[in-house]
């Protein structure tokens, strides 16, 4: 078992790791529940696991009430949070309750930002069922849905009160779900850690074929790094938790021009954003050349897109950057990039063309 503790003050709390904790997840549950009914939030996908979870409430003596959604990022919206917390209040949720989101990031982003609003902000537990949910979005706080104009725009900062996972429950998850987790994996390394992304480099294809120490030294390695960036700067104001959002403007452009579809998941499009951030960084002389491609040929290797054209995108320059004018980091009419001066050397960058952009996309190659 590993422990990673977020030290945010009276906001700290720790994150759990350990093989089949789902199943013993009462125990660490019960002394939250103030001997009352525990609502869990998951979706269609994840009742396997629910069903482990409300066994061992039981045999804790915790009494629960699920509350399933359908499965997909057009659950983040609000349709969905206004049935939520109805429902929620129908169940007569208080402000000291606690919530368990069970399931991924979309489950953890929806009821993560329901419990911030719910009673003015009832406590919440992030059980995450997907490697990209264990390695990034259930741990930090921040919670939101999407809107017409881009991804994450309506939401809120709220942090969990626990963070329990198992990393067996990867054990069910489809190879394409685990592969667009890994990206967020490496992504620890790209940022400002080389050595890590040489572990990746060796350990990928065990970590993606399912053995166990590959998987719990992923998860904790990634969680530690986040929890230190998140406890320096929580709701990037320094700009340090910024550089979490490496490969992340260029994947929500590929994002959004897909409409948030299952044609581009998440991971798949931060891991096409990454490439893309790091061969930018080389054809504006920032970065050596080697290392974006070192990137792109890693994340080939792995079965991940390492370009609009590999992601299926076949958009132009100009329309890209129009979906990045919606990006939230948008400051006084200037949208900052992650560049990179090589692997393991991210930084922010707030003076970046965003012509030059487009007219650097427009010279990516097309699909074959």
């Amino acid at each position: 078992m590993t422990v990673v503790h977020v030290d945010l003050a009276e906001r700290a709390y720790d994150v759990v790791i350990e093989s089949g904790l789902l199943a013993r997840a009462g125990a660490r549950l019960a002394p939250l529940s103030r001997g009352r009914t525990m609502a869990i939030v998951t979706d269609e996908n994840v009742r396997p696991h629910l069903t482990t979870l409300q066994a061992s409430l039981a045999d804790a003596g915790v009494a629960s009430e699920a509350i399933v959604l359908p499965p997909g990022e057009s659950t983040k919206s609000w349709a969905h949070l206004e049935a939520l917390t109805d429902r929620l209040l129908d169940l007569g949720v208080e402000r000291g309750d606690h919530v368990i989101a069970l399931g991924g990031g979309v489950i953890g982003d929806l009821v993560g930002f329901a419990c911030s609003v719910v009673k003015r902000g009832c406590g919440f537990v992030q059980i995450p069922t997907t490697l990209l949910a264990q390695v990034d979005s259930s741990v930090g706080g921040k919670t939101a849905i999407n809107a017409r104009a881009g991804k994450n725009l309506i939401g809120a900062f709220h942090q969990p009160a626990l963070v329990l996972i198992d990393p067996q429950v990867l054990d069910t998850l489809p190879a394409r779900e685990l592969r667009a987790g890994y990206a967020e994996v490496v992504k620890y390394g790209l940022i400002d850690d080389p050595a890590f992304f040489e572990w990746c480099e060796a350990n990928a294809r065990a970590l993606l074929a399912g053995d166990p120490a590959a998987r719990e030294h992923a998860i904790s390695h990634s969680v530690a790094a986040k929890a230190r960036i998140v406890a320096a700067d929580e709701r990037e104001t320094t700009g340090l938790r910024a550089l979490l959002n490496l490969g992340h403007t260029f994947g929500h452009a590929l994002e959004a021009e897909t409409g948030f579809s299952s044609r581009l998941l998440h991971g798949e499009g931060v891991a096409a954003g990454m490439a893309l951030a790091y061969r930018f960084s080389a054809a504006q002389g920032i970065a050596p050349e080697q290392d974006a491609e070192r990137v792109a040929a890693h994340l080939r290797a792995v079965g991940l897109p390492d370009s609009p054209a590999a992601a299926g995108i076949a958009a132009d320059g100009q329309v890209l950057v129009a979906h990045m004018l919606h990006d939230k980091k948008m400051d006084a009419g200037t949208l900052p990039f992650l560049l990179t001066r090589g692997i393991g050397r991210t930084y922010l960058d707030k003076t970046v063309d965003l012509a030059a952009v487009a007219a650097f996309l427009d010279a990516m190659p097309a699909a074959a």
